[in-house]
């Protein structure tokens, strides 16, 4: 008769081995899927586009938002001072002050309205499997420069838990901003990239993308 721990390795060997096969045919069953996702960006006004101070450009493409703000600031003389705006709204324009004054205080307030731009519809419910357990999404704006074959900026992400949330229709600014190392943005011609990476309860991660052309940016500052 075999002893209490002999049985008990025996049952568990059966039950990894069991649990190996079944994370095996999950991985496998993914290859049969044929997924057709399909979006949709539209840009429909670019609010900011200038030089930074150390000579960089900056796009702003920003969404409908009243922003309210109050800043108690102390100058000192001839210093500089770059500051983000206090608001609710998760993006904020940002601003640089040179202020040469003589110590003292100074309190302002001031409030802005920006214009809608950018609707991102897509409908991803085909990327989504028995064996996904999320989708990782991000929107990035992709171009050519004289030095660089492929420049990538992300501008929005988000993560998709369920295949319930996976048809969206989303009307967001850029949640990261979208600067390029040298004066190269000014009348450029870029594509807008829909990236997705599956991630499964078990097995590979795979990825994918979906281009978006014909997008193109100011030929003047503004």
């Amino acid at each position: 008769m075999h002893s209490f721990g002999f049985r008990a390795n025996a049952v568990l060997t059966f039950g990894i081995t069991i649990l190996a096969l079944i994370c095996a045919m999950a991985s496998i069953s993914d290859n049969f899927n044929s997924p057709r996702p399909s979006s949709e960006i539209q840009i429909l006004n670019i609010n900011w586009f200038q030089k930074q101070p150390h000579g960089n450009d900056e796009v702003r493409i920003s969404t409908a938002a009243f922003v309210l703000a109050s800043v108690f600031w102390v100058f000192c003389l001839d210093r500089s001072y770059t500051f983000h705006c206090i608001s609710h709204a998760p993006q904020c324009l940002l601003f640089h002050i040179k202020y040469p004054i003589d110590s003292g205080e100074i309190k302002f307030s001031f409030s802005m309205q920006v214009s809608l731009t950018m609707n991102i519809t897509a409908d991803l419910q085909s990327l989504f499997t028995w064996n996904t357990k999320q989708v990782f999404v991000f929107v990035a704006a992709e171009y050519e420069t004289p030095k660089n074959a492929l420049n990538q900026v992300s501008l929005w992400d988000a993560i998709i838990p369920a295949k319930e949330h996976a048809k969206f229709w989303v009307q967001t600014a850029n949640k990261y901003r979208f600067v390029d190392q040298g004066s190269n943005l000014r009348g450029k011609d870029f594509n807008l990239t829909l990236h997705w990476h599956v991630m499964p309860k078990t097995g590979k991660m795979f990825a994918n993308k979906l281009v978006i052309p014909g997008y193109r940016l100011p030929e003047e500052y503004r």
